[in-house]
């Protein structure tokens, strides 16, 4: 089977780009390998700038019931400081997100080939996938859109992997805890991590942590474990905690994550191979903006391959837009790391609430590169 443009995965970054091109009347195919919605790990976050391409595609933000989110909270041990964030954002889960924006795309007129996982994909005369349930699908133009998930024959190759383990869990918190959570995001210092707590749409609290592989070690291996002993080290945690309820049987789970990398083409690369989303850059969790670098790459690959521009033309505009943006939200994660750092960092904050806004400013993608 051929197709002029094929689309590797259905998350944020594919979907919106499968919506972008059927609404240039591109005739495309999206494989996803996920035959429905599912949960994802993300802090559900999303910034203005992800609202904005959101709304270019003609979604409606507002039918989804996210919660508003206005302001962010800081905390570390039995300490805390808030701020009004700079802009409102939504919590909203990626289960209902993706879902919406991939019905959307089939609205628009992609074809959408859910349950089909992609086993291999390389290049001769043309792009061929190896689909499964399928077959060979050829192409002269790809917008590899997998995710975190490593494909086979286009693996990423960055300098290092970190050695973090992330962890997703959503609660059912108590009517106080509930209450004081309302409107605002929560980032939680601790040793060796952070996590970032919120509401998501139907009054369920997402909680996404990333820790150091040897504390979790320390904890025997164990969720349970490992959470008991997060809420011993913060306080804030604990009382958001009490008596919460938890909505998955066991936490989500990923690891070695290459935070910090940024894809730059090179002289053998396809000119028709676009990288969208954590595929052409992966910022740090909750000190970065992935949601919106997902929507920002899929409306400049359709703007590019509109254009007739190569891909090669497209990384570079990409890199360029988003390596600042990444970089940035890099050094504020390795600041949270060192336990020195963090401490002058979070009485800087306690002084100065406005450092707060600085940092939700600097790791959004920036406005030269917005569509």
């Amino acid at each position: 089977m051929t197709a002029p443009v094929i689309i590797a995965g259905g998350g944020l970054a594919g979907s919106a780009a499968a919506a972008g091109l059927a609404r240039a009347g591109v005739k495309v195919i999206l494989i996803e390998r996920e035959a429905g919605p599912v949960d994802k790990i993300c802090g559900e976050f999303l910034s203005i700038e992800a609202q904005h391409y959101l709304g270019k595609l003609g979604l409606n933000l507002a039918k989804l019931g996210g919660h508003k989110i206005t302001n962010l909270t800081l905390a570390r041990g039995d300490k805390s400081v808030e701020t009004a964030l700079p802009f409102q954002g939504i919590g909203i889960s990626r289960r209902d997100l993706d879902e919406a924006v991939l019905t959307h795309a089939e609205a628009c007129g992609a074809n959408v080939l859910r349950g089909n996982a992609i086993n291999r994909i390389h290049e001769d005369d043309d792009i061929t996938l190896d689909v499964a349930n399928i077959g060979d699908m050829h192409t002269r133009t790809l917008f590899l859109a997998t995710g975190k998930h490593e494909m086979r024959g286009f693996r990423r190759e960055p300098d290092s992997m970190d050695d973090l383990v992330g962890f997703k869990m959503y609660f059912r918190l108590g009517k106080a805890a509930e209450q004081s959570l309302a409107g605002q995001i929560m980032l939680i210092l601790f040793r060796g991590g952070y996590a970032g707590l919120q509401l998501v749409e139907g009054r369920k609290a997402n909680l996404c942590l990333l820790v150091r592989r040897s504390r979790l070690q320390a904890a025997g291996g164990k969720w349970q474990a490992l959470l008991d002993d997060l809420c011993d080290e913060s306080a804030v945690l604990s009382r958001a905690l009490s008596g919460a309820l938890p909505l998955l049987e066991k936490p989500l789970t990923i690891f070695r994550v290459p935070y910090g990398y940024v894809y730059r083409p090179n002289a053998t690369d396809d000119t028709q191979i676009f990288r969208l989303g954590d595929q052409a850059g992966v910022i740090p969790s909750f000190t970065g903006d992935g949601m919106a670098i997902a929507l920002h790459s899929a409306a400049l690959a359709v703007s590019c391959y509109l254009s007739g521009a190569t891909a090669a033309s497209y990384h570079e505009r990409l890199s360029s837009g988003i390596s600042g943006q990444i970089s940035r939200a890099g050094r504020l994660y390795a600041f949270s790391q060192n336990s020195g750092l963090q401490a002058a960092g979070f009485a800087l904050a306690r002084i100065w609430p406005q450092t707060l806004r600085l940092a939700a400013n600097v790791t959004r993608v920036p406005m030269r590169a917005r569509l």
